[in-house]
């Protein structure tokens, strides 16, 4: 029988693999403005956190080849998306969506990692509430700009 949490970790560090791929590409789009600067920053702390869940999932064993599966399927949507140097487009816009998405999603892995009992060795030290609450500022911060966003790019006829 495989290991759940392996196969969810490994999941989850497919989802991070195309955060940092699309944050990677908005922060070289948009090298010379605002947005640029704003992908560098929310990039780092991405990597951060990609760090730790690989750690976690070291830890915790091999998933299976759903990370394969998963990496296809969300490259796949990526292409879908044009990111283009204007800094007001739908591809800016639906980036900044699918990203705000995956943030909450990884809110929803350290909240379900909380739930594990504190003697869970695997956990040891990896500060779960820490990581949530910054997943919360990230997503918050994301969220803003992808409003701000939805303000100028869905009002364009």
């Amino acid at each position: 029988m495989e290991n759940p949490l392996a196969i969810y970790l490994h999941d989850h560090l497919a989802g991070a693999a195309f955060a940092v791929d699309l944050l990677q590409a908005m922060r070289d789009k948009h090298s010379n403005d605002p947005l640029g600067e704003f992908a560098a920053t929310i990039l780092r702390e991405v990597e951060q956190d990609r760090t730790t869940l690989k750690t976690l999932a070291d830890r915790v064993g091999s998933g299976t080849s759903v990370l394969k599966e998963v990496s296809a399927w969300m490259s796949e949507k990526v292409s879908r998306i044009k990111l283009n140097r204007e800094t007001h487009s739908l591809g800016t816009f639906e980036a900044l969506e699918f990203l705000a998405l995956g943030i909450l999603g990884k809110l929803a892995l350290w909240d379900a990692l909380k739930t594990l009992p504190p003697s869970d060795n695997r956990l040891q030290g990896i500060d779960l509430d820490y990581l949530a609450s910054r997943a919360r500022t990230q997503h918050a911060q994301v969220e803003e700009r992808r409003l701000a966003e939805a303000r100028i790019v869905l009002a364009q006829r």
